[in-house]
C-alpha cells in the first residue's frame, strides 16, 4: 500500500504542475495552485521521509501549507537529522515570506550535509533573502566562495557570488566571476548579464568586453580552432532527440572543468562546422590563444544547463596542440572504442 500511495502522490504533484502552468498569467489562481502543490510535496515527504509515514492511517493529511509546515516541524523535532526535511521546510517557509525562519532551516540542512553544493548555495541565498536589504553577508560570501572553489561549474553559486561582490563594491571580482556564465546563456539572458558585467567593469575602471560585432568578425576566425560536430549515424537512426536541446561545444585546459572557449547551439543545428576563438572565451583574461594545448568536446545538455548532468550526452574529448591547422572532429552518440 505504501508504494502505491507514494506513486499516487507523485502523479498528483506532476498533474498539478501541468494544470497550473497555463494559468500562471492569473497570479491569484496560480498562487493558490502553487500552495496546493507545496502541501502535496510536504505530504509526500512525510510519507517517505519518516517511519510513521509508512502507515498513513496514523496521521491526518495536512489540508493547508501551514498545517504541512507544522507537521514537518514536529517530525524534525523528533528526528532532527533529516537533511531533506530541513531543506523542504526552508523552501516552504520562503513561500510564506518567513525568511528568517527559512534561513535557520537551511542552516540546519547545510550543517548536516556540507558536501551538497547545491544545498550550500541555497543556504547562502537564504541568508540574503533574510536580510532586509537582500545583501549577502560575510558568511554567505564565504560559503559561495567555498562552493566555487570545489566546483567552478556551479552556476547559481557563481551568479550569487558575483552579486555579493557587486554589493560589496568589489566590481572587478564581480565581473570576472560572472564572465564564465556568458558562454552558457543565450538570447536575452546573455545580453542582460553582459550588460551587468560591463557595468561592473566600468565601475572598476576596466574596458567593456569585446562587442558582439567583434565576436562575429569573420576575420578573427582564421586564428581560431576549427571544430566539426556531428551525430553518430547509427545513434541518430535509433534515438529521437529534441531539436531544441542545447549543444555546448567546449575547449578547456586538460583537467580543468571551466571552459576557455565555448559556444551554445541546438540539436537542430547539427552537424556543426564552427570556429572557436578568443571571442568565445568566457574569461577575457584567459583567451584560447594563450594556451599551448586544449581538450575539446561537445555535449548535449539534458537540462539546458552548462553544469554537466548524468543524463547528458558527450562526445569523446580530443586533445589538441595549439595553434591547430586541422579541424577537430567530434561525434555525439558514438559507441566507445575497445582498447
Amino acid at each position: 500500500m505504501g508504494p502505491y500511495l507514494v506513486l499516487a502522490t507523485l502523479l498528483a504533484l506532476v498533474a498539478a504542475v501541468v494544470l497550473a502552468w497555463p494559468l500562471r498569467g492569473s497570479r491569484a489562481l496560480f498562487a493558490g495552485l502553487v500552495v496546493a502543490i507545496s502541501v502535496m510535496a510536504l505530504s509526500l515527504y512525510q510519507l517517505v521521509g519518516t517511519p510513521a509515514g509508512l502507515d498513513p492511517a496514523q496521521r491526518r493529511a495536512p489540508e493547508t501549507l501551514e498545517e504541512a509546515i507544522t507537521q514537518l516541524q514536529t517530525d524534525l523535532e523528533r528526528d532532527p537529522r533529516q537533511v531533506e526535511g530541513w531543506r523542504l521546510l526552508g523552501r516552504a517557509l520562503q513561500q510564506q515570506e518567513r525568511m528568517v525562519e527559512a534561513r535557520d532551516a537551511f542552516a540546519r540542512a547545510a550543517r548536516l550535509d556540507p558536501e551538497d553544493l547545491g544545498l550550500q548555495t541555497e543556504y547562502a541565498e537564504s541568508r540574503s533573502r533574510a536580510d532586509a536589504q537582500r545583501r549577502f553577508d560575510d558568511e554567505a560570501v564565504e560559503v559561495l566562495e567555498h562552493v566555487l572553489g570545489l566546483d567552478p561549474t556551479q552556476q547559481r553559486a557563481r551568479l550569487f557570488l558575483g552579486i555579493a561582490y557587486r554589493q560589496a563594491g568589489r566590481n572587478a571580482e564581480a565581473a570576472s566571476t560572472w564572465e564564465p556564465l556568458l558562454a552558457t546563456l543565450g538570447g536575452d539572458a546573455a545580453a542582460g548579464l553582459r550588460a551587468q558585467v560591463d557595468d561592473a567593469r566600468a565601475s572598476a575602471g576596466l574596458d567593456p568586453l569585446p562587442s558582439m560585432a567583434q565576436r562575429e568578425d569573420p576575420t578573427a576566425a582564421d586564428d581560431g580552432l576549427h571544430v566539426r560536430v556531428a551525430l553518430d549515424p547509427e545513434f541518430a537512426a535509433r534515438v529521437r532527440l529534441d531539436p531544441a536541446a542545447v549543444v555546448f561545444v567546449i575547449a578547456r585546459s586538460p583537467g580543468v572543468p571551466m571552459p576557455v572557449a565555448a559556444q551554445r547551439h541546438t540539436v537542430a543545428d547539427l552537424p556543426l562546422d564552427i570556429v572557436l576563438g578568443d571571442a568565445d572565451s568566457p574569461m577575457p583574461t584567459q583567451p584560447l590563444s594563450a594556451l599551448p594545448e586544449v581538450e575539446v568536446l561537445a555535449r548535449i545538455s539534458s537540462s539546458g544547463s552548462a553544469t554537466p548532468q548524468e543524463a547528458d550526452l558527450s562526445s569523446a574529448p580530443v586533445r589538441v596542440r595549439l595553434p591547430a591547422t586541422d579541424a577537430v572532429e567530434l561525434v555525439l552518440g558514438a559507441a566507445p572504442r575497445d582498447r
